[in-house]
């Protein structure tokens, strides 16, 4: 088994190597514009082109006929690595294990923008997907050419180019000899037929999962460099706090440590990481703590007063004002989801090498190629200077602590000119990285006299989008003087729209201006805070006009595909009438009720198609809720790789849960209060439910993503579910067993 190969099969990456000369060192010429670099697995790589137009800026082919795919997605833990090397295999015609990637390197690899939104196969794998079959069918043109035989008479197999009797064969390094492929990017490329698929659509094993078993695979907690010094960074007192003294005598005794400053940003070193950490514990430090947070108990009053930047009225249809006055029935209810944190089970951690005005990054970041951009402003050189190496991290789930970390690295690096690894403690990694912010959702219904819905009101107060993702306000970026207000939170507008089709529909969403929380995008940003609330309402208007819940939905949804999913799941989780009611389970506690909750939801309301049922138990005697089953229909279009499809979902679900029931963050007037597992827990492995999942193919649909949309209908499934066991409607998440509790006893 030769290097890369024993790489691909295990997952692994190098833990340390020596590079000669700087990593940024290219070779280039006037035509192809090559680049040629070390990759993350320690292997020269060339890459022919770096235009987006032409083929070989997104795969080269080796004279042993090996293909490498230069991806500007990254594998966030998702699979996304397998699966599009499965759509490059299959368009080339070439074996799985003929294919490697290179992800998320900005110097190998083009930007394709962050990987986030459900989207690396959606776009960055439908790239890949046609640059592959632009280059099967020129090298097979080349051979019927070189042949002077019909195209349409060869065949491919394993990357192997043959006529009709087999007496003529080539393979694909054999004809390109080493040269580029030279051929442009077609973007209607005719794409392989479905029913010739030997690879799209299998569950092939995930290439990363033999060596996270084994132990093999390095994540980017485990990654060196020769000469590296360790590195943490000295956090302020809170957000608003400035750096008064700091008094480097407190560690001048401990052996080998140094301390680094740039204005409010502060940082020791040391040979070693316990060294760091000892150092970091030592060092005397003078912070003027200014209070930056709002009470915790007047959250949603401080969100409401705030600035509004702008409104956006994503539907606006019929007379809703109207309506509603004119309605026999009218339901008001109000929704609040709290900021969260992303709590990534491994902590931020990152390596960097500054040297001769150039730095290289290794990082876990969803964003090398936008990082890039803020890492040269922090460290005051060309963004050329910079390159951003991915290796793995534990988690993401948005932007979280990878980008704070990787830029720590970076301007520490440069102060102390030497190699630098910087790990975040955990109390780093909950106190400092950015949250979700929170979010208000005001509804108004209206029922006619045949109980039927006439209008439809509802007001969003979401947090303003500023500036683009390349403006991140990293930690390093702000603390060492530079200005940038800017903050990103994702298209949190999405999902504010409904799909049901109401006479009279009013949506309006105000942006509000807020400098307390640093927040960026996370897990389904704002669809899951919009869908929470416009489905669970759906169900107080079903509930007060006496209508099953399924049923209401498909009498006002018109989309056969939509209509797919609810029939698909009502059938998995056999769902009727009664179901909807609470229900008792033999064995139960007395104290113990049972409901079944549903929810529907096509994701951005222009691809992935999700309908959930779930049902929980809640103790009445502690108010304690636990989600016990959930069964999901999902059409995501063409799916590349189910059981890597199914591994989306179940994440994605399971952690839904756990922000629903379990998840609030916590502060004072300073600073993020819940920086561990204990005052930010999250759902253990005994209180996972069973999820079952029913996967509507759609081979001949472009694919789309499935990360970020089943959790989209956890939040006011569960509501639902609660509502339908208790009678109780609890409208503010986390459902705590104490709101549990005060909810039933005020409907006593």
């Amino acid at each position: 088994m030769d290097r890369r190969a024993f790489l691909k099969q295990s997952g692994g990456l190098l833990v340390s190597f020596s590079l000669p000369g700087t990593l940024l060192a290219t070779s280039s010429n006037a035509l192809a514009q090559s680049v040629s670099a070390v990759d993350a697995a320690g292997q020269t790589v060339t890459r022919a082109s770096n235009a987006k137009g032409e083929v070989d800026a997104w795969l080269s082919i080796a004279p042993n006929s090996r293909v490498t795919v230069f991806s500007g997605k990254v594998d966030l833990g998702t699979g996304a690595r397998t699966a599009l090397a499965q759509m490059v295999a299959e368009e080339l015609d070439v074996a799985f294990t003929q294919v490697d990637l290179v992800m998320g390197d900005t110097l190998l690899t083009l930007d394709q923008g962050q990987t986030a939104g459900s989207l690396t196969i959606q776009d960055g794998g439908g790239t890949l997907r046609r640059a592959a079959a632009c280059a099967r069918r020129a090298l097979v043109s080349r051979a019927a050419s070189q042949w002077e035989i019909e195209p349409a008479t060869l065949t491919v197999r394993d990357g192997v180019i043959a006529t009709a009797d087999n007496t003529r064969r080539v393979g694909y390094g054999e004809l390109l000899a080493g040269k580029p492929i030279e051929v442009a990017l077609d973007p209607k490329v005719p794409l392989k037929d479905p029913a010739r698929h030997a690879l799209i659509g299998k569950s092939i094993q995930r290439v990363d999962i033999p060596g996270k078993v084994t132990g093999q695979f390095t994540f980017m907690q485990d990654f060196r460099v020769p000469g590296m010094l360790h590195a943490r960074v000295i956090r302020p007192a809170g957000p608003g706090a400035k750096l008064v003294s700091v008094d480097e005598a407190s560690v001048a005794q401990m052996a080998g440590v140094r301390v680094v400053r740039k204005q409010d940003f502060l940082a020791v070193l040391s040979p070693t990481e316990w060294g760091a950490i000892k150092a970091a514990r030592a060092l005397k430090v003078q912070w003027d703590d200014q209070p930056h947070f709002p009470e915790q108990a007047e959250l949603y009053q401080y969100w409401r007063k705030l600035p509004v930047a702008s409104v956006e009225t994503p539907a606006n249809k019929g007379d809703a004002a109207g309506a509603l006055a004119a309605a026999s029935k009218r339901v008001e209810a109000t929704y609040e989801f709290p900021p969260n944190t992303h709590g990534s089970i491994g902590p931020a951690c990152a390596v960097a090498e500054f040297q001769n005005g150039q730095c290289t990054i290794w990082s876990a970041a969803q964003s090398t190629h936008s990082l890039q951009s803020e890492i040269a402003l922090t460290l005051g050189v060309d963004k050329a200077k910079v390159r951003l190496i991915y290796l793995d991290g534990a988690g993401c789930y948005g932007r979280n602590g990878h980008e704070d970390c990787s830029a720590d690295a970076a301007l520490v690096s440069q102060l102390a000119g030497a190699p630098v690894r910087v790990q975040w403690m955990r109390q780093d990694e909950h106190g400092w990285d950015p949250k979700s912010p929170p979010t208000v959702i005001d509804l108004k219904g209206g029922l006619d006299a045949q109980k039927r819905p006439v209008a439809w009101q509802s007001e969003f107060f979401a947090a303003a989008q500023k500036g683009s993702i390349a403006e991140f306000p990293l930690l390093a970026t702000v603390t060492s003087g530079i200005k940038r207000p800017a903050y990103v939170t994702g298209n949190i507008s999405k999902n504010a729209d409904i799909l049901y089709t109401l006479p009279n529909v009013s949506t309006k969403v105000n942006r509000v201006t807020d400098s307390a929380f640093r927040t960026a995008h996370l897990r389904s940003p704002g669809r899951l805070q919009n869908a929470f609330a416009n489905e669970a309402f759906f169900d107080e208007l079903a509930v007060a006009a006496g209508a099953d819940p399924l049923q209401w939905r498909l009498d006002y949804l018109p989309d056969p595909r939509a209509r797919a999913v609810l029939e698909d799941v009502a059938r998995l989780s056999k769902w009727n009438a009664r179901t909807a009611r609470a229900i008792r389970r033999k064995g139960d506690p007395r104290e113990v009720v049972r409901g079944r909750g549903l929810a529907f939801v096509r994701y951005d309301n222009d691809r992935t198609y999700v309908a959930t049922v779930l049902e929980l138990a809640v103790n009445r005697k502690t108010g304690q809720i636990r989600v016990t089953d959930v069964w999901c229909s999902h059409d995501c279009g063409q799916i590349i790789n189910p059981d890597g499809t199914r591994n989306q979902i179940e994440g994605g679900i399971i952690q839904t849960v756990s922000r629903v029931l379990m998840e609030e963050l916590h502060f004072d007037a300073h600073k993020v209060t819940s920086v561990d597992w204990s005052t930010y827990p999250i759902l253990r492995f005994p209180d996972v439910p069973n999820i079952h999942i029913s996967l509507i193919d759609r081979s001949e649909a472009p694919p789309w993503g499935a990360g970020e949309m089943a959790p989209a209908t956890i939040p006011a499934a569960i509501s639902n579910a609660v509502a339908a066991a208790t009678g109780v409607r609890l409208r503010t998440v986390p459902f705590l067993p104490e709101k549990m509790l005060a909810a039933m006893k005020r409907q006593a």
